[in-house]
């Protein structure tokens, strides 16, 4: 899925703008911010891969968590942003999305993020997610999928 995919399938649930976040000092380094059903997408991204993974995040926050988080040495908030978070990985990067990209010759870290079309740091951020729900490994159907002590998918015949 693209980045205007996802802006297609959420159409008329939210609102997306891309701004230059640069313009203003205290949005300066945030990559999006979501408030009352309006999302903003920092325009000086360098790739609509990246704003994909930013959007699902903030998409996240639409659909789980919302209110002023961004002083994140509030413990409150840093759990509301990983609720965000995850929801963006499982949206983006989910474990069937996983088995298809194994299905399609992806056998490593880069050829998965680029199939799945996500940035490598967002990958490494879903695998992270799944070790931490899932445990080390799982099974499911025919397939293996170990995200330690390297990740790796097995398909057993």
């Amino acid at each position: 899925m693209t980045y205007e995919e996802l802006l297609v399938n959420y159409e008329g649930i939210v609102k997306v703008k891309e701004d230059n976040f640069s313009k203003v000092h205290y949005l300066n380094g945030l990559s999006g911010l979501y408030k009352n059903g309006k999302i903003a997408i920092n325009s000086n991204l360098k790739s609509d891969i990246h704003k994909k993974c930013v959007l699902a995040e903030e998409l996240g926050h639409h659909f789980t968590t919302s209110g002023n988080i961004l002083n994140q040495d509030n413990v409150t908030n840093i759990k509301k942003e990983k609720i965000a978070r995850n929801w963006g990985y499982e949206k983006l990067v989910s474990i069937k999305n996983i088995l298809d990209a194994f299905n399609n010759g992806a056998r490593n870290k880069f050829e998965m993020a680029e199939y799945l079309e996500v940035t490598e740091a967002f990958l490494e951020d879903a695998l992270s997610h799944y070790k931490e729900k899932y445990g080390i490994m799982l099974k499911l159907d025919n397939y293996t999928v170990y995200f330690e002590p390297h990740f790796g998918v097995l398909k057993m015949f």
